[in-house]
């Protein structure tokens, strides 16, 4: 006789075979829902990156430009001087060029709102050398400097810039 152990109230199923079943290399539901969050979250990283780290200069607006003139300085002279003249910077600040050989000229855009000037200073060994400034093409003033150390300055209102506001010489 065959003895069954079997718990006595329980009734004995048999064993399941086992089977090779493959299952497919999907990712599952939470896989995929995560992988497209770490998409979008790289993404969304990449533009805010990209929104800090431009500077945008660029693409600024024609509103945040300054409206600006165009000014020839010109030095004319033999050997050198040490020129001083107003371009285009934001607060139009000053350039200046030591011992700048003679003839020099130079056409820059100045804001408007700030007066152009040329200044002249003539080294040690002197000589003579003569300041022009043109705006727009139009000459608007010139000076001479003469002597050990002579200085000239040329300078002249832009258009839309009240002629009271500035000296003519």
């Amino acid at each position: 006789m065959q003895e069954n152990s079997t718990v006595p109230g329980k009734t004995q199923e048999p064993e399941a075979a086992e089977t090779d079943v493959e299952i497919p290399n999907k990712p599952s539901g939470d896989r995929a829902a995560l992988l497209a969050g770490g998409v979008a979250l790289a993404a969304c990283g990449g533009l805010v990156l990209y929104g800090v780290l431009d500077s945008g200069e660029s693409d600024r607006k024609p509103a945040d430009r300054t409206p600006t003139a165009a000014v020839t300085y010109e030095v004319t002279g033999k050997g050198t001087a040490d020129i001083t003249y107003r371009a285009r910077t934001s607060s139009g600040e000053a350039v200046v060029v030591k011992a700048a050989t003679l003839p020099w000229h130079k056409t820059v855009d100045v804001p408007l709102g700030k007066e152009p000037a040329v200044s002249i200073v003539l080294g040690e060994k002197g000589g003579q050398a003569r300041c022009s400034l043109a705006i727009r093409g139009e000459h608007a003033q010139s000076a001479t400097a003469t002597g050990t150390f002579g200085r000239a300055t040329c300078a002249a209102p832009l258009p839309g810039q009240a002629a009271s506001d500035t000296a003519e010489g």
